[in-house]
């Protein structure tokens, strides 16, 4: 015995009607490219790790934090090998 289906109700407003046979794909790309936006894909693992660009941001700049740290330090020495025997 076949059940009958009941068709989905069309509960959206007329204004939300969108035809899509009119939408360019990428409109806004090179414009974007031009002032200089920065668009990074990010790896899926990676994305795993970091759920917003908040996060990546927050990670990057701790990264560059600690590259300057250690540039410090390693600028602080005489650049000689020290000699053991």
């Amino acid at each position: 015995m076949k059940t009958k289906t009941q068709k989905a109700s069309d509960e959206l407003r007329p204004e939300y009607d969108f035809d899509y046979s009119k939408a360019v794909r990428g409109k806004y790309h090179k414009r974007l490219s031009e002032e200089g936006a920065n668009i990074v894909v990010l790896e899926p693992d990676v994305a795993k790790a970091f759920n917003t660009s908040t996060a990546v941001n927050e990670a990057l700049r701790s990264l560059l934090d600690l590259t300057k740290t250690t540039q410090r330090l390693t600028k602080h020495s005489s650049g000689r090998a020290i000699a053991r025997r």
